[in-house]
Order: C-alpha cells, then sequence, then structure tokens
C-alpha cells in the first residue's frame, strides 16, 4: 500500500472517529461522509468493520450507550408529547 493509500485510510479513520463522538451509526457516517467529504461509502464501511474488529469491545459498548441514549431521547418526547396534548386539553376546558 502506498503513503497516499494509507494516509487516505487515516483521514477515513480520523472522520469516523469524529462521526462516533457525535454518536452516529455506521450508515449515518457513510452518508455524512459521502456527502460532505466526498468518500465513496465503501471505503467507510470497510474502515468501520476493520476498526469494529480491531476494538470490539468498544463498538459493543458504543452500540449499547447509543441504544439507550436513543431509548431516553424516545421516552422525552413522548413525555413532552403527553405534557403537549395535557396542556392543549387544559387550555380546550378553560374555554368551555
Amino acid at each position: 500500500m502506498g503513503d497516499s493509500s494509507a494516509s487516505y485510510i487515516h483521514l477515513v479513520h480520523h472522520l469516523i472517529e469524529k462521526c462516533l463522538l457525535f454518536h452516529m451509526t455506521k450508515e449515518e457516517c457513510m452518508e455524512a461522509l459521502s456527502k460532505h467529504a466526498k468518500i465513496d461509502p465503501v471505503i467507510t464501511s470497510t474502515v468501520w468493520k476493520e476498526l469494529e474488529k480491531e476494538n470490539k469491545e468498544f463498538f459493543e459498548a458504543y452500540s449499547l450507550r447509543r441504544e439507550e441514549r436513543m431509548s431516553e431521547m424516545e421516552t422525552r418526547e413522548r413525555i413532552l408529547k403527553l405534557l403537549s396534548e395535557s396542556a392543549g386539553e387544559d387550555t380546550d376546558n378553560k374555554r368551555k
């Protein structure tokens, strides 16, 4: 592998790490790097898979944390929706 190939892979690796900081999935990262850095999604996917192999425990924990975070966000959204609906009902009842 030439220096330019190695530096390109290193760049993709670095950008994937940035995606991880934003709690992105592999698919979200592939899309973001394709759109913003013009990196072929196949390259991103390949580098991501290699990182997963080399850092299995990290990615297992990352995936679990992402799921927990998404669950918390969904719960928060449901609560806000219920509160909003409840506030709307209270306003309707006061008008009657």
